[in-house]
């Protein structure tokens, strides 16, 4: 290799830093020569990314420190990039998407307000998510982590001035929403969880004393021995790094934030959905599997348990309970969000379930990884999709959207192709991804999991569907010229239409290609696996007589017509109606009232923190705000007035006086110095 590795990694998310750098110095020059020098060096940071993919096949780890902190009892943190399979492919997948996104963003934002904003938090977006993947210590990767949730912060509340042309939510008698709350929100929810991430890494170094990751793989076997001695430490160490990856993924019960975080530019959704934030969740959680496997399966610590059986529960929750929402949502971008929450869950039902055996370790891996790939690729395309519809219509709701599938033909088409994926209707990529998922949760016997996963099926098929038909097939085609997204816009979303397609084609392969690399990393080169037969499962694996192979696949098949043939009828071919079946039902409309309500756990959360807070303001008020501000802005201030008066009167000038003060002084010193030398 021409250039080297190590080099590589830094220069990856250095070049995105250095576009952020030629957002803010190239405003003089003009908008044009500004735009695409910062694309450019997406582009670098993308190309430094796919230079590093040769390396993957070799299934090791390269780890060269640049320099080190030193810590105050003697020891030190290294400051490097860490080169393996997992962050290889999280770069690369960061950086690709990420480059089509600042592509398309050239056009999309030439008309809007703040560009220089834009594009500085977006680069330094992609520099955070890329420095979060390639970091080799928690220390570096949760300042990559808070990175991205400033920035996340500043990208959807980006409209911050709240006209009202940005509002999200209603309509009436639903609440709208200012870009400067939904920004907020997201930070103050993702906040919570890097509290808690934050207080699971210090615990995590008090027994393991070291934060790099390849050392907490290595002497795993000391410290893990450690931490078992205190009853209830691996518990509470699952929970806490736990909490940033659920709150940062959006995934229940910290998932609110992100349906709000819609308000942004449509790229900056596209950003968070397909390629950052949501994304470092699922990341961390990959990165921390093979540690709590170690104390699960080879040290026998049941209590470590605990981290998968959380991690696989809180993703089926989420893939469930954010579907039914997508099923009503009235906005575009809302529905895409609701989609986006869903399948992390797939993603993050996966890699719970790699802890659930002595071998499923690389399957969960595999599973929640290659559905992270499929759905980047996916999603991003549906979300620029969406950003040309809205651009077109005026308007977020899917109500108000009547597009020409003749004017608009490629849109359309791209448009379906993704949306086929994310249902996963073979051969396309988001079927493979997704049966691996499912067939893994049957073969660990979590029949639970698997039927909440297997009904979501259903659920995003019929909210696909319903997207689909709401923004394109109301209409008969008849005297309507809507005008096709230019160049620039179109053939992003176009490459990564057909990437799905690209992938789907390859779909079987190329999940056996990342389990293979998995298995060779982590099982033979870093010795993480238990062998099937040296140890039992925690849940037996389920028996059949009816090959799994064919009898998973036609279960989602059949979830899929279950789904999407109500809403063909619906919204598609329009041979019945939905309002008309909803009004004509009680139970319907309760149902409806229900899910468009977010299960009531927004408004829940509201009532509790939000409300709450704002009832006992006049207390905190009255009882610690006042007092402080009279202490510190009046007390303060008083003090020292009255000390400059008193000096004031002892400063006479008149020289007499002056003497005397200084003749006090000497005595003084001189007694001073007479009771410390006599003993």
């Amino acid at each position: 290799m021409l250039i080297d590795i190590h080099l590589l990694a830094w220069l990856c998310w250095i070049f995105p830093l250095l576009g952020a750098a030629m957002a803010i110095l190239l405003i003089r020059i003009g908008r044009p020569i500004r735009d695409y020098a910062v694309v450019f060096f997406t582009f670098l940071g993308f190309l430094m990314a796919l230079l590093m993919l040769p390396e993957i096949v070799r299934a090791e780890s390269f780890n060269s420190p640049a320099f080190w902190i030193s810590l105050p009892g003697g020891g030190s943190i290294s400051i490097g990039m860490l080169i393996d399979p997992l962050s290889i492919i999280l770069a690369n997948i960061v950086a690709f998407l990420s480059l089509a996104i600042m592509i398309y963003s050239v056009k999309y934002v030439e008309h809007e307000p703040g560009q220089d904003r834009y594009w500085f938090f977006m680069s330094i977006f992609i520099t955070s998510m890329l420095l979060l993947v390639l970091a080799d210590n928690l220390i570096l990767m949760f300042i990559g982590w808070k990175m991205v949730g400033i920035c996340s912060y500043a990208l959807i509340g980006h409209y911050y001035s709240d006209e009202e042309e940005h509002w999200l939510g209603g309509p009436d008698p639903f609440p709208f929403r200012t870009p400067s709350r939904a920004g907020l929100k997201a930070l103050l929810v993702t906040t919570f969880g890097d509290v808690s991430l934050l207080g699971g890494i210090v615990f995590l170094y008090t027994y393991s004393g070291t934060l790099s990751f390849l050392e907490l793989y290595q002497t795993a076997d000391v410290w893990l021995a450690a931490l078992a001695t205190d009853p209830g430490a691996l518990t509470l160490l699952s929970v806490l790094l736990l909490g940033g990856p659920i709150a940062k993924s959006a995934q229940f019960p910290l998932h609110e934030w992100l349906p709000e975080a819609m308000a942004g530019p449509t790229p900056v959704s596209a950003l968070i959905h397909a390629a950052t934030m949501v994304k470092a969740g699922v990341y961390f959680i990959a990165r921390l599997i093979p540690v709590f496997f170690y104390a699960t399966w080879i040290a026998n610590y049941p209590e470590a348990f605990t981290f998968f059986a959380v991690t696989a529960a809180v993703g089926a929750i989420t893939a469930f309970l954010t579907g039914t929402q997508a099923m009503v949502a009235v906005e575009l971008k809302k529905v895409l969000a609701y989609s986006t929450m869903s399948q992390i869950g797939y993603m993050i039902l996966g890699l719970g379930l790699a802890g659930f055996t002595s071998h499923s370790m690389t399957l969960g891996l595999t599973a929640g990884i290659f559905h992270l790939i499929s759905h980047g690729i996916f999603k991003a395309a549906l979300f620029l999709c969406a950003g040309v519809i809205i651009h077109t219509t005026g308007s977020i709701y899917m109500s108000e959207m009547d597009l020409s599938r003749r004017s608009m033909r490629y849109t359309w088409i791209f448009m379906w192709v993704a949306t086929m994926s994310l249902m996963g209707i073979p051969p396309l990529s988001g079927f493979w991804s997704k049966e691996e998922i499912l067939s893994l949760s049957f073969e660990t016997g979590q029949f639970i999991l698997f039927a909440l996963a297997l009904v979501t099926v259903a659920f995003t098929a019929f909210y696909s569907v319903r997207f689909m038909g709401k923004v394109f097939h109301k209409n008969d085609e008849e005297n309507q010229e809507d005008k096709e997204a230019s160049p620039i816009m179109l053939v992003p979303y176009g490459i990564l239409a057909v990437l799905s397609v690209a992938v789907g084609a390859i779909g079987p392969w190329f999940g056996e290609q990342i389990e293979h690399i998995f298995e060779a990393y982590f099982v033979d080169f870093l010795g993480f696996e238990v062998h099937s037969g040296t140890a039992g499962s925690i849940a037996p694996a389920a028996q059949s007589t009816v090959p799994l192979t064919l009898l998973l696949p036609l279960l989602s098949l059949v979830m899929i017509v279950i789904g999407a043939l109500p809403a063909y009828r619906f919204y598609v071919s329009h041979a019945s109606s939905s309002e008309a079946l909803v009004e004509g039902s009680g139970i319907l409309q309760r149902i409806q009232m229900f899910l468009r309500k977010r299960w009531y756990i927004n408004s829940s959360i509201n009532r509790v923190f939000v409300d709450g807070t704002i009832r006992y303001r006049h207390l905190v008020q009255k009882y610690i705000e006042d007092p402080l501000d009279c202490l510190f802005n009046e007390g303060i201030p008083r003090l020292f007035s009255g000390l400059s008066k008193g000096l004031r009167r002892l400063q006479t000038g008149l020289l007499s006086i002056n003497i005397q003060y200084i003749l006090l002084f000497i005595l003084l010193a001189l007694i001073s110095i007479v009771f410390l030398v006599v003993p």
